[in-house]
């Protein structure tokens, strides 16, 4: 492999899009690294599973441009964009992935709010009088 892929990855609002290279190991989040970039360890640790499931930890350089919605989600949609650039660079990596359900597309999103309603379901305060 001579040239970077590149795929995307979404969770709710946030969309990743995910290079990667043949390198040492470097992730790159939005120009920083990714522990500065993600604080709380069970983020970073999100960012780094599809690496850990294959045992490629040191072996690919990823760059990564995170948008919309909160770090959680752009942590899970890096998780997802990373497993499917893995899955592009080779195709053996693939069960792995996929045993760990790692390629699967998380869809829950916001639930609309409705008429009638404070929030999606909370209903205003009851007032007997």
């Amino acid at each position: 492999m001579e040239k970077q892929k590149n795929t995307i990855g979404r969770r709710k609002e946030a969309v990743a899009r995910v290079y990667i290279s043949k390198g040492t190991g470097n992730i790159t989040v939005n120009d920083k690294d990714y522990k500065n970039f993600f604080s709380l360890i069970y983020l970073q640790n999100q960012v780094e599973l599809p690496l850990k499931t294959i045992d490629a930890v040191d072996k690919f350089d990823i760059k990564v441009n995170a948008q919309g919605g909160g770090i959680k989600g752009q942590a899970e949609a890096i998780k997802l964009g990373i497993a499917r650039a893995l899955c592009e660079v080779n195709i053996e990596f693939r069960p792995a992935l996929k045993a760990a359900g790692l390629l699967k597309r998380d869809p829950r999103g916001v639930e609309r709010k409705k008429p009638g309603k404070a929030k999606a379901r909370r209903s205003f305060q009851f007032s007997k009088r």
